[in-house]
This record gives C-alpha cells, structure tokens and sequence, in this order.
C-alpha cells in the first residue's frame, strides 16, 4: 500500500473510533477489521528506518525500486527525495517512495511535493498514535461493556502482543512508548538547532522551510501528547511494571527546561505514583518501600534540573504511599521498620516538597492546562494571588487539547484523594501553621503586614485552588463530594470551611464553585452552606462558612460602600462577627470576588439556590449587589457583582428582569459624589441624565466592569421564560426612565457601541480581554436583533388580528419605536461601529485555524458573522417601517448616529472587499458552525448585484470585472477556497453509515446551497459561485483555463457532478432524507448550469465528455408506491406530513433533470450530425447502454420512467377549526389553494398569526376555561400541521408536472429522431400511445395541468403518424392493431373533451387530436368503416359533447377558437363522406350555423377594432370558420341551413364585395388578406349553388342578383387576372406573398365563373343587353 493508501486507511480508522467513543458507529465488525489490519502499524508504533549511505547512493544513481517498479529519477526528484530524508531523518529510499505517493495531494492543496510529503508522514504518524489513544479511551469508558469491550480487549491483546505472548510484552510496549516520547523530544531540540543555525548564518529563510519547521513542531508536539496519554492509558489498565516506574524515574531528571513535552510527562507520572504508591491497585508493599526509597533518594542526591517538578511528584507519591500505613497495627510488620520514624519522616518530607514549589507547580500546571476558552480573570486573579511568590512557568505550557487538559486533571483526582484520606495530620499541620502565621501579620502594623503578607504560608489555600482545578466542570467526578456525607471527601469540606482566613474563605469558594457544576451538585452546596441543612452523623460548628455568614458580609460591606462612598476598604471579619476594626486585610477583595463569583455560579446552576435568594425575608439579593457595584469599589470586584447579578436572571422571569431594570437604571442615574467630582462628563439637559452619563463613562473605563456590564446588559434584553418566541414583550419596563428622559434604553445602547465598543476596546493591550469584550457587544447586539419580531408588522397589514390588542407592548407602535432592535440598526451603520465590526471578522486565518471551537477569538467571529447575517436579513424592515416610525416620534431629540450615505449594508461592503476573501477562507477550516455561519453570510453578499456590478478597471489588475471574485483573486486565496470546497465535496462510507451526524454532511449541504442560489440569483453574469466551480471569470464570458482544475477534470464543478450522480440515495431499498437531499441539491447546481445560457455550452460539454447521460440512467430504478422514502410510503397516510414528503419531491425533481438534460443532449446531437452518438443516445433511452468497451448493460426505458402517473398522492384533511381561529383570515399570509410551496417564512408567519390570536384571547378573558386553551391549542398545532402538508402535497404536484413535461419532451423528441422505418416508428408511437393514452383519459377529470401536457404528447405523437402508411401496413400484415389504437386515442379524446369542462387549454389540444385523427383517416384508404366508428362515438357521446365544441369555437379563448371550429369541420366531413346528417342537425339544434354566417357579417368590424397584433390569429380563425361553413356547405342539408342563415344579407352587410381593391388597399399585404377572405366566401357561395342544384331557383335568383350587384368587384378581380391596368407591374408583387394572391385571384375568377355558369348570369345579361339594344331602335 503506499502512502496516501495508508494514511487514508489510517484516517479512516481514527473515524471509526471517533464514531465508535461519540456511540455514532453502526457497524462494530467493520471497526473490528480495520484494527486488526492495522496491529502490525500499531506494534511498529513509530519506529521508522534512519538514513543511510546506501539508499542515497540508490537514489543518487538516478533508478530507485519501490516495491515491485523501477523508476528512472531526475536530478530535481533527487534532490527533493534527499531534502525530505534530511527533514523527515527518515531512509532516503523510504522518503523518494513518501515524495513520489504525495505528488498527487501537492497538485490537488497546490503545495509542493516535499511539504505534502511532510504532512502526509506526521498525519499517519499522528492518526495511529491518536487511534490507539481512543482504543485505550473507550476501554476505560462505563458505556463500554459486553461484548463490546470484550473484542476490544481481544484486538488491544494483539497489538500488545500479550494475547499469545508473555505478559511482559506490554511492558515493552509501555518502554516502546516511552523511548518514543524522548525520541521526538530530540527532534523538536535538532529542528529548533537547525532553524536557529539559519538565523545565525544570516540566510533568508524561505516561506516553505518555515512551514516545514512549523508544521513539523506542531505535529511533533501533538504524537508526543498522545504517547504520554497512551503510555498514561497502559499504567491504569494495568499493562505496566515496576520496572517501567523506574525506566521513567531514570529518564525525568534529564529533563532540563519547562516545556509542552515536560507537560506531558506529568499525568505519565501522576498514573505512575498513583498505581504503585497506592495499596488499592494490587501491589506489595515490598514493591512501594523500593520505589519511596528510589524517590528519596534521587530527592536527596538533588539529581533533577527541574526541582520544582520533583518537588510535586513526591508530594503526589507521599499522598498515595501514606495509604499503606494507615491500618497497621501497632508494631513494624517488616523486619526492623519503625513506622512512627518513617511516618514523621514522611510528613518532613511532604512540607520540604512544599517549599521546594511543590504545590506551586502542581497549580501552575492545572492553571495553565486551560485554554484561552476558559478565560476568567476573577479566577486568575486568585491564582495569580497564590503563585505571586514564585517564578511563573513557561507561557509554552498552556495546551490547545482540552482531552489532554481532562487526562491530565483526571489523574490528580486519585492525589486529591488520597492527600485528604492519607494524611489528614499534615493538612491539620497546614492549618494550624497558617493560622499562626496568620495572627502574627495581623498582629503587626498596617504597614508592615501589607509588606510581610506574602511571607505568609499559603499549602492549604494553593490544596483547594488544586482541587478546584481539578474537578472544575467535571461533574460525574465532583459528585463523590457529595455522594455520601459520611465520607472523607465531605468531612473534609465541613472542616476546611471552618476557622477561615480571608485568604482560604476566597480559595474555598473556589473549590466549592468548581465542584458545584450541575443542577444536582449545585443544589448540594446549597444544602451545605444553608445552616440548618446537615445531615450527617459529624457535627458542624457554626463558624463554618455559610450562606449566612456571606449574606452579612456582603451586607456589611454594602453599607458601609453607602455610608462612606469614598472609602474602597472592605470591612470584613472571617470566623465571627463582623466588626469594624476588621478592615485592613489587602486580600479582602479577592475574597468578595470569590464570594460573588461563588453566589453567581450557584445561582446559575441550582433553581432552588437562585429561588431561595430571590425570596429570601431579609436579604435582598438586587439591592445588595447593586450597591457593590458601586464606582467606587475595586473594578473586579465590581465586576463580579454584575456578573452576580445576570447570575440571578437566569431563566428570568418578567418581573424580576423589571425590577432588576429599575433598580439598574436607578443606579446609573445616580452615583456616589466621589464619582461626581472625578468626571470629566459635559452636562446633559437633566442632572439625572448627566449622572447616568458619567456613570457609562467610569464602566467603559476598565474591562472587567464594561464586560461585565454589557453582559448583564445582554440578559436584560433576552426574552424572559415564558416567551413562545412571538417576542412580543419590550424587555425592560414601557415606562423605564421617562422620570428623567424619553423613554426606553437607547442610553444603555449608546453606552455599548458609542463608549465600549468604539472606545474601550481599541485600548485593551491584552488580546484575550478585547476578543471577550467584542464578543459580549456582539452578544448583546445579536439578542436585540434576534429578539425583534418584524412579522407584528407584516401582520398588522395583512391579517384582521388586532395586533396592538394581542401583544404584550402597549402598541405597535411603541413595540417599534422602544425595541432595542431600532438604536442597534442604527448604530450598524455608523461609520466606527462598521470599522469595528470588520475588524472583528478579519482575524488571522491561522490562528483561527488552530484556535479551539470554544475560545473567545472563535466566539468572537461566529457573533460578527451572525450580527452581519441579521443586519442584512432586517435592513429592509428597517429602512422601511421602523425607521419612520422612530424619526416620525423622536421630536428631534434622537441624535442622529447612522451615515446617511448608506443605504445598504452592502454599501458598506464596498470599503471591506477582505471580507469576501475572509468569509470564504473561513468556510473551508473545518469548524463545522462558523463555516456555516460564514457561507450563509457569503451567500447573500454574492448575491447582491450591487456587489457583483462590473467594475471599470476590469483589466490586469482585475480581469474577472467582479469585485467579489476580484477580491479572492487579488492575493491567490481563489485556489485556495477552491481546494477547501472540493475537499468538503468528498466523502466515503463513514459519512454513508453516520448520515446526517457525520461531520462533512452539514458542511456539504451549506456549500451547495450557497452555491445553487448564487448561480440562481445571478445567472447572467459571472459571479463568485462561477469561480468557485472552476470556470475563468473573464469580463462578462466565462472560459476554461487549459492547465488548470476544470480542463484537468479535478475541479468543484466535477466534485458537483460526482455528487448528483454517485452519492446513494439510501440503503436497503429506501430513499433516506439526508442523502437525496445531497444529490438534490448538487443537481439543482447542474440544472442551473444547464440552463442558463452563460453557462450552458460549458456544462453540456463536460456533461458529455463524462458520460453522465448514461451513467445516470444506469443508476435509475422504478418509483413504486411501496418504495419506502425516509421510512415511509406514498401509501402511509402519515407521508404527507411527514418529511417524507420531501424526499419525494427530491427524487422527482433528479429524474426531471435527467429527462431534461436527456432532451437537450439529444437535440444537441442530431444539429452537430453525429450518428453513432445520436444511436447509442437513443438506445440508452429505450433500455440498453452501450458501453465503450462494446458491451451492452439494460437500463430503465423510457416508458418505465413513466411509473410516477401509476399513484396519486394523498391530499390532506382540515378539520374544524374552534370559534377562535374561525374569522381569521390566512389568505393574505399564505394562499393554500394557488401556492405551489409557501416557504418557511410564511408558514412561521402562520403560527405566529395564530399565536396572536390566542393572545388577543387570553387578554381579552375569553379564553379562561383550561379545557377550551388546550382545545385551541391543538386546534392551533392542526391547522399548521395542514398547512404544511398542503405546501407538501403542492410541492409535489408542481415537480411531477414538471417530470412529466420533461418525459414528454424526451419521448416526443426520441420519436422524432429515431432512424426507424415507417413500420418500426409507427410500432414505436403505438407503444407511446398505449402508455400514455390511459393517464389522459384518467387525469383529464382533475387534473387538467397533467392532462394538457399527456394531451401535447399525443397530439405530437399523432402528428407525426403517416395514417395513409401505417395502416396500409398494418392491414397488409391481417391486423387492424394500429387502426383500433389510433381510433382509441380518439374515443378517448372525445370522452375527456366531454369531462374537461373547465379548461379551456386542456380542450384546445383535444380539438387537436381529434382533429389530427380525422383528418389522418381522410387521408388513409377504405376509410368509411373507421368513420362510421367516428360517427358512432360522436352520437354517443350526447348532445352535450357538441354544444361544447361550438361554445369554445363560439366565445373561446385564445387559439381554442380555431381550434373547436377545425375539429368542427373535420367531423363535418367525415359526416359529409360517410353521407350522415348528424353533425348538421346538430349544429343546426345549436344555432351554431347562424353564428358562422353572422361571423361574415362582423368581419371588417372586428378587423378594424383588432390590435395589430391580434390580426394574424383572427384572420386565422376567420378560414377555419369559412372552411367549416364550406364543409357544411357541400351538402344539401348544409347549405340549406346556410341558405336560410341569411347568408347574402350578412355577406352584402360585411362590404367585402363592395370594397373597391384597386383603391382601397395600398398594401400589397392587406390586398393579398383580403383576396384570401374573398376567396374563402365565394367558396361558401359557390358551395351552396352546386349543393342546391339548378333545380332551386330561389338561390338562382339570388346569386344572379349578388352577382349583379356586386358586378364592379367581378370585374376587378377579372381584370386583375388578365393584368388589365398593370403593364410593368407584376401582377403578385414579387414574392411569396404575391404568389399567393395570383393563386387566389385566379381560383376567384374560376369560381366566378362557376356562379356564372351554374345561374345563367351571362345568358340574362345577354337577353338585357338585346332587350336595352331593341328599346335604342327605331320601331
């Protein structure tokens, strides 16, 4: 396997058992497997051949072998191969094979071959050390048991080889491990020598050796950890020897500096002296005589550099040793031991420990083990007081890995233990040295204890600060305090809370604080510091610390912060009563700080601790706390009483956040005299608001105050419980400082943004306090926001709902215009407040990439991102409604803060284009949230045309003309995003077996949404999404680079295809809702690509070059109504409901684009010509994919593809709604009936609709029986639940027309160019006739949108039926199988015509293929059979069948006109060749022949009245009237019936025969329109003569008299056919156009001459010729 091979695999291991201890993992054996395929790396551990001679001379030689290949290398490769060894200190040969496996991840990261090479060896170094950790991890896991553990056991037996070998063997391992972790520290010292000679000689030091150097030091650093975690693992379970105890004691006094490697060693050791100093781990004292002697000896001999760490090891070794002597009995059960000597000996030697920094480097160490996630400087500031007196440790110490911190603090709980269970004298000894030492400082003079204080011994107080490093929120570990108050650990609180000095009171509450996490722990301190509370057998004095005694403390100092406002001195006595002279401690103030920081995180933790001080008789907890957070006192400490008090709000209630309002605002508007005279504050209209502004400008003095202000700030304005999230409440009282000021808390906001955020922070030096600061603004910013509900006002126009009546504001109004929401808006776009919060979310992206997801610079950037996707989500309500509301009733005393020039958000993008690059380099760092968070943000700033308008200097500097992709590519981060968002596109089957748990599944869904929506949102331009995918962004085109991703097929665009067509869908035949939607959402990215045509020529052709035609019609399988969607069929009447639904709309909406994209290709290939293409396309439609090698795999046809019309979908019930929700009206909010998805802003709009009218209720005392609130609630719950299952039920009928509209295309098109004979084309349309002509019939009821689309098929099918052949054919072979499918087709288009009363559209393509059916068989031979079928079917299919018909030719609409009137007149002519009256009879019943008659009349009418647009479709629909008054005219019934119409009356009133066309037209188009009406009338003329024969001299009569009167026009029209008049001029102008004329003007004079003939016109005009030539002569 080479190297990638084995660090995929190694990764994919280290997956499994992350899944595996995160109880995600499904598959165990699979787990099993992977382990055992890896013991041999695992025994190996990372051992790792050196360099040699010979592997360089191989390399040098230019030919190298690997494995069982030879390979000729250049000088280059040689040079790296040897650079790498020298690097890596690594087997030359070894390091060409690792250079030449990596050359493929250097070209993907765009790195070079030697820094893949790099990472690529510490990741499969670092994967096996930290697979091997979780192995040991889980074991040691309660959750892991059974038969789970048992094969656990099993494989860790082999990699230890103790499962057939010796015991001893994991001994060796352990060593193994050990001589490993030295191994690396070595390196780490030869890697820092190195990068330290470079600097000396003066060389540059080039940006990829520094990478190296680093990534190699970090990676180091990480293998060394997990060894000593591993080697940790081996001592508890037991693996180890004494002999390896003493391996170790050997190597630590080695060890010479403080470093992260010497931090690791230290839970190595704690697990060591733990297991063999203890008598609980079954071994014997012999063994622990030895080792104590080994230890103080080397104590003794002072061999270790480090003695400070020394000095901790023996104290954590006495602790545990002690436990063997504590049941002797009286006498030495060893030979000439004298254990009261050795005991007195033991305690000597646990306080020589002490002075030697024992205890300071155990504290130093737990202190720093935490990472900047746990910033607390209250808590350090107790630390720092406890350490002050001793040299700091190195800064390298602090840890990233909050599981080596839990390791590490894990095994100083059995030193805990054992130190208060094994040498309780000692800790007495403590105490009462301490408390002497105590007396004497105090006894001295003020001055010289504030100068000797620190000489003061300080065991004890650093024990409890140990301690409560050591189980801070680590709650399963803290509960043996509380388990059993019988025990040592519980005896030892109620005695170390007795006889406290100011210094331990502050340390004890820390302890206390750090093992009170939980509801139940907390609740037991509770219990414990409550006076009358104990339960246990021991007795509890009363000067033990206690709820009690910290109230009057804290009560005491308040008042005397009242009664002297410029003393800042605490007045505080500990084991008594307080007295006055008690007030010189310096430590005074750490000990409030730890009392608040004690009463704050109880109060969070335990409801009934933060209840019984809300309601307690004398103690008010507001007031007091208030008054400590006086100007006056120390900052910290005043920041530990605000923190107090946003401690109590806690899961506040309405009144209590009131009153904690007013007595806020009291305080800052009124502070001590002392903070009066040292303000520098100009002077406000009220010397109330004057107070209150020199009180903000103390708090933004310092962080601790402003932090904490701001942070109590943010709680005030969080919903209170209770709250359903309508957000309706102001949070702060309506009426809040309206005794000094407008009302509201804009003041509290203007202090947050104008004086903190723009003036404090800038200030802060230390990075860790202007990160948590920013972050607490952002906080507090991103609550009023978030909590500002915009559709009260949406509601409020759309809705009957009273919504000043059903909130809990006052009004509307007032709900506008005091929310918080409006003075933040504008404060965002305030020119500083914008600088700030740029500045904010453009952090390092290194240091963001290793900061951990918790600490405050990670926290910091989610709240800007987010404050940044709020404020553009709600700029629009803003601008829009609340802002005029405001400026409407601010009466000009609003200052205005905002820039006027923007008017957007995106405005102000325009001056930070970083943040696109930041945004985007942010996604792709593997933090699952702020990746989402940045994507989201990324999202609506790239689709913003404002942001995306084309710049001027698209040049050089910025080919693309896009600022955004500008941006990216203007220092090369473009790669680099590119690379991210590939990545995030690969999966495996891990991600497959966690679903939608797996880590890279949200990242992936994010990606592809904001991907898909920018290309939606800006389809015809180039755009970010476009550069991202890996198309060249030039100008306003798009191109492919020829060397880059895109042409080498390895680009996001082909990770997009690989998507749609590879990611499964689910497993074990059903379709899973997190996998279809991966697939769903790549193909929307393709269709949209497709589409539009930027992008459309480009995406055809790598579509193509992919076979992804075929490849996905090899994946498609049969839809049936037992397919199982999410867990649920179509046939579950739970479905609908359930998000099944979607799933459904999901897979639908692939197979449409695969129809889709089908289509497209196949048009595509038939205009290139390509033959062999267009074959196997078609093909792989019908059933069977030609494969390139030649072989032919089936797939499903096209007709099997059709399966989705074989179901209906279920529709849902609403039931009845209560009187409450009756008269409201939803329309306005959300249209069920026409809206085909309402989105879920709509839906939430609903419930919030509804939700107010219970309000509107409740208020109103209507709603007060519990029976009909709970009624009206589910009710409530009803209601949206069919509201969301109609947007369901819509959804899906809109993607399965648009399936359906897609297949019909497809099959439409396939037919059309299928290289068939006419017999083969014509079997081919039958079969497509038989699928489909059923569903027409079916869904022609309703479902008229199906239907039409069915009916458009066949009517195209049928159009493209050559009758006369196909039925020749078919009855030459002695069947009639295509005449009875074609005549179904027909019958079944007659019976939806006759059911489809109420679309017109439906109708219209019915009238088609009726039309095309009849017309087909007048065309066939031996028609009369088939019509008299037609007959037949027209007869019964009743008199309503017709009287249809002529009222869509009659008043329909559009095209559907003509339509109804051809199909008309094709069955006229069948009826007229089949010699049936039927069809006259009942146009006749219908008076339908009159109104084609009176249509001549209304011709030139309607013409001039027409738009000139609508001329072409009404003369057409004037010919097929014509023609159909032709057909009817051709038989004798018919033109009686036309004759009785009044047909020459309406002719001579329609002026056509008295128009003049030599001069009336001047357009050779309107002239040749109008010889086209004449001519169609005249045949009707014509027709009618001839069918009434010669016989009938009444219309003799009257065509001789029409044409006598209308003489001048006959004339014309002979005239112009005998070019009389036109010498030079061509008789039909030229052209198509004149042609046609020519031709009518000569069927004219035919059928003149016909009428002439037929009547005797011209035999009478000769007989009044003769008679007018007779009365001329003389007689």
């Amino acid at each position: 396997m080479d190297a990638q091979g084995e660090l995929a695999s190694m990764r994919a291991l280290h997956q499994d058992l992350v899944a595996l201890e995160d109880t995600q993992l499904r598959n165990i054996d699979k787990l099993l497997d992977e382990i055992r395929a890896h013991v041999q790396a695992f025994r190996k551990l990372l051992d790792r051949p050196p360099k040699s001679d010979t592997s360089r001379k191989q390399i040098k030689s230019g030919t190298i072998q690997i494995e069982d290949s030879e390979y000729a290398v250049n000088q280059e490769f040689q040079e790296e191969a040897i650079e790498l060894a020298d690097a890596l200190q690594l087997d030359e040969v070894q390091s060409a094979k690792l250079l030449l496996d990596s050359q493929e991840d250097a070209e993907l990261l765009g790195r070079s071959s030697i820094l893949s090479a790099v990472v690529a060896f510490h990741e499969r170094r670092l994967f096996m050390l930290e697979s091997l950790r979780i192995l040991f991890r889980s074991l040691g896991s309660p959750d892991c048991e059974g038969q789970l553990r048992h094969a656990l056991l099993d494989v860790l037996g082999d990699i230890l080889e103790i499962k057939d070998g010796p015991a001893r063997n994991s001994s060796l391992y352990t060593r193994k491990c050990l001589t490993a972790m030295a191994d690396i520290e070595r390196w780490i010292r030869d890697l820092d020598e190195r990068y330290q000679g470079t600097l000396a000689l003066g060389q540059p030091v080039a940006d990829e050796f520094e990478d190296i150097m680093s990534i190699q030091r970090s990676s180091l650093g990480q293998q060394h950890e997990s060894l000593a975690a591993i080697v940790t693992f081996l001592v508890k379970g037991s693996y180890t020897t004494v002999d390896d105890f003493l391996k170790l004691l050997e190597y630590l006094p080695t060890i010479e500096r403080w470093s992260q490697a010497t931090v690791h060693y230290v839970p190595v050791m704690a697990a060591f002296t733990s297991h063999y100093g203890s008598s609980d781990h079954g071994g014997s004292l012999r063994e622990a005589r030895m080792l104590h002697k080994r230890i103080m000896d080397a104590r003794e001999a002072s061999s270790w550099a480090l003695h400070d760490l020394q000095a901790a090891m023996i104290t954590w070794w006495l602790a545990e040793y002690s436990g063997w002597y504590l049941e002797q009995q009286l006498g030495s059960p060893i030979q000439g031991a004298d254990l009261e000597s050795e005991a007195r000996g033991r305690s000597e030697a646990f306080f020589h420990a002490l002075k030697d920094g024992a205890f300071h480097c155990t504290l130093s160490i737990c202190s720093q083990a935490y990472t900047d996630d746990s910033y607390d400087p209250a808590r350090m500031g107790m630390t720092q007081y406890l350490l002050q007196d001793t040299h700091e440790l190195s800064v390298e110490l602090a840890g990233k890995n909050p599981l080596f911190r839990d390791l590490l603090l894990e095994q100083l709980e059995p030193f805990v233990d054992s130190f208060i269970s094994n040498m309780p004298d000692t800790l007495r000894q403590f105490q009462s040295s301490e408390d002497d030492q105590r007396k004497r400082i105090l006894g001295a003079a003020p001055s010289a204890a504030r100068s000797t204080i620190f000489e003061q011994d300080l065991h004890l107080e650093r024990f409890l600060a140990i301690i409560a490093y050591t189980f801070d929120k680590r709650t399963e570990a803290a509960e043996m305090f509380w388990a059993d108050p019988d025990s040592n650990l519980y005896g030892f609180l109620q005695w170390a809370s007795k006889r406290q000095s100011t210094p331990r009171v502050g340390a004890f509450c820390e302890m206390l604080r750090a093992i009170s996490w939980g509801e139940e722990c907390a609740t037991a301190a509770h219990h414990f510091l409550l006076d009358d509370s104990t339960t246990t057998t021991r007795i509890r004095r009363s000067s033990s610390l206690s709820w009690s005694q910290l109230l009057s403390e804290l009560t005491l100092y308040a008042s005397k912060v009242r009664d002297n406002p410029t003393s800042g001195r605490p007045p505080i006595r500990y084991g008594g009563k307080p007295n006055a002279g008690d007030i010189g401690e310096p430590e005074s103030p750490l000990m409030l700080e730890c009392y608040l920081r004690l009463m704050a995180h109880i109060c969070t933790e335990s409801s009934i601790a933060r209840s019984w001080l809300t309601t307690h008789e004398t103690f008010n907890v507001v007031s007091v706390l208030i008054t400590l957070a006086d100007m006056t006192v120390p900052p910290r400490l005043q920041g530990c009483a605000l923190a107090t008090i946003r401690a109590i709000l806690t899961k506040k209630a309405p009144e209590l956040s009131a009153g904690v309002w007013n007595a806020v605002d009291q305080w800052a508007s009124n502070p001590t005299p002392s903070v009066l005279a040292t303000s520098r504050s100009g002077k406000p209209s009220t010397p109330r608001m004057c107070m209150e502004e020199i009180t903000f400008e103390t708090l933004s003095k310092t962080y601790d105050q402003a932090n904490e202000f701001v942070s109590l700030l943010q709680v005030l304005v969080s919903p209170s419980m209770g709250d359903i999230g309508l957000h309706d409440a102001l949070p702060f009282p309506e009426q809040l400082g309206t005794s000094y000021r407008m009302a509201g808390i804009e003041p509290y906001v203007d202090f947050v943004f104008g004086k903190v955020l723009v003036s404090t922070v800038p200030l802060l030096e230390d990075a860790l306090q202007s990160r948590s600061l920013t972050n607490s603004i952002l906080n507090f910013a991103a609550t009023c926001l978030s909590t500002f509900n915009e559709n009260l006002v949406i509601l409020a126009n759309k809705s009957a709902v009273s919504v000043d009546t059903a909130i809990e504001a006052s009004s509307l109004s007032a709900y506008a215009r005091l929310h918080p929401f409006s003075r933040v808006m504008e404060w965002m776009f305030n020119d500083r407040v914008l600088a700030a919060l740029f500045a904010s979310a453009r952090q390092d992206i290194d240091e963001v990439a290793s900061a951990s997801p918790n600490s405050p610079l990670i926290l910091m950037l989610l709240r800007a991102i987010e404050v940044m996707n709020r404020v553009m989500d709600l700029q629009s309500t803003y601008f829009e409604i609340v802002r005029p509301i405001v400026k409407l009733q601010s009466n000009g005393h609003r200052p205005a803060i905002l820039n006027p020039t923007l008017a957007s958000f995106e405005d102000s993008v325009v001056s930070y284009s970083t943040l696109i690059v930041d945004l985007a380099l942010y996604s792709g760092l593997g933090n699952q949230e702020l990746a989402m968070n940045s994507l989201r943000l990324l999202e609506k700033l790239a689709c913003s045309r404002r942001l995306n308008a084309f710049s001027a200097a698209a040049s050089r500097q910025q080919p693309s003309g896009n600022r955004l992709v500008a941006a990216l590519e203007q220092n090369g981060d473009l790669e680099r995003v590119r690379t991210s968002f590939i990545l995030a596109m690969q999966y495996d089957d891990r991600e497959l077996e966690l679903g939608p748990t797996a880590p890279g599944y949200t990242i992936k869904t994010v990606m592809l949404d904001f991907l898909s929506h920018c290309l939606t949102s800006l389809s015809d331009r180039p755009n970010l999404a476009h550069a991202i995918l890996g198309f060249a962004c030039t100008g306003s085109t798009l191109s492919i680079e020829p060397d880059g991703a895109f042409a080498k097929r390895t680009s996001l665009f082909h990770s997009i295809i690989r998507l749609s067509a590879e990611y499964p869908e689910g497993s074990d035949g059903g379709i899973e809702a997190w996998s279809s939607s991966i697939r769903y959402k790549a193909t929307q990215i393709l269709s949209v690509l497709r589409s539009f045509p930027l992008t459309h020529v480009l995406t055809m052709i790598e579509l193509r070059a992919v076979d992804f035609l075929f490849a996905m019609f090899l994946r498609q399988a049969p839809f049936t109504p037992e397919t199982v969607l999410d867990g649920l069929s179509i046939l579950d009447e739970r479905f609908i409901y359930a998000n099944s639904a979607v799933v459904a709309k999901h897979y639908f909406y692939q197979r449409s684009f695969l129809l889709e994209y089908a289509s497209s290709e196949l048009r595509l290939v038939a205009a290139e010509g390509s033959p062999t293409l267009k074959a196997r396309i078609l093909s792989t439609i019908f059933g069977s994919t030609a494969m390139p090698d030649g072989a032919q795999l089936p797939n499903v046809s096209i007709f099997d593809l059709l399966d989705f019309l074989s179901f209906d979908f279920p529709h849902p019930i609403l039931s009845p709604l209560t009187k409450i929700f009756t008269d409201v009206d939803f329309t306005n909010v959300l249209d069920l009936e026409n809206d085909h998805g309402a989105e879920a802003s709509q839906l939430q709009m609903v419930e919030q609709l509804l939700a107010l009218r219970l309000n509107e209720y409740r208020k109103n005392t209507y709603l007060e029986d519990p029976q009909e609130q709970e009624k009206a609630l589910l009710d409530a719950e009803g209601f949206l639940a069919f509201v969301r299952a109609r947007k369901h039920i819509r959804a899906l009928e809109a993607v399965r027309l648009g399936i359906l509209q897609a297949w019909s295309n497809l099959l439409t098109l396939a037919v059309g160019h299928c290289d068939l004979d006419q017999g083969g084309r014509a079997s081919l349309i039958l079969q497509a006739l038989q699928a489909v002509t059923p569903k027409l019939e079916r869904y022609a009821t309703d479902n008229a949108p199906e239907a039409i689309v069915l009916a458009k098929l066949v009517q195209a099918l049928l159009f493209q039926v050559d009758f006369r052949s196909s039925v020749s054919s078919d009855r030459a072979r002695g069947g009639g199988m295509v005449d009875d499918r074609l005549f179904h087709v027909f019958r079944t288009a007659v019976r939806a015509i006759n059911v489809a009363d109420g679309d017109v559209n439906l109708r219209e393509v019915l009238y088609s293929i009726c039309f095309r059916y009849l017309t087909g068989i007048a065309e066939s031979d031996n028609t009369t059979p088939r019509q008299y079928n037609v007959t037949q079917t027209i007869k019964t299919s009743g008199k309503k069948f017709i009287d249809v018909i002529c009222d869509d030719a009659y008043g329909g609409s559009g095209t559907c006109r003509a339509s109804a009137v051809l199909f008309l007149d094709a069955l006229a002519a069948t009826a007229k060749a089949e010699k049936s009256d039927y069809v006259i009879e009942s146009l006749t019943r219908t008076n339908f022949i009159i109104v084609l008659v009176e249509t001549i009349r209304d011709i030139p009418k309607e013409l001039k009245d027409a738009e000139a647009q609508d001329v072409p479709l009404l003369l057409s629909y004037y010919s097929a009237k014509l023609a159909l008054l032709l057909t009817i005219s051709q038989t004798r019934p018919g033109a009686t019936q036309v004759m009785n119409a009044d047909l020459f009356p309406a002719v001579r009133d329609s002026g056509l025969f008295a128009a003049d066309p030599d001069l009336a037209f001047n357009s050779p188009t309107a002239l040749t329109k109008y010889y086209t009406l004449l001519l169609a009338v005249v045949r009707v003329i014509a027709a009618v003569v001839l069918a009434r024969g010669p016989q009938n001299h009444q219309t003799i009569d009257t065509v001789k008299a029409f044409l006598h009167e209308h003489r001048a026009l006959v004339v014309a029209v002979f005239k112009r056919h005998a070019r009389i008049g036109l010498a030079g001029e061509s008789v039909n102008g030229g052209g198509a156009e004149g042609k046609g004329m020519e031709r009518d003007v000569e069927e004219l004079v035919e059928l003149f001459v016909v009428l002439m003939t037929a009547t005797g016109f011209l035999e009478d005009e000769d007989k009044k010729e003769v008679k007018r030539s007779r009365r001329l002569v003389f007689s």
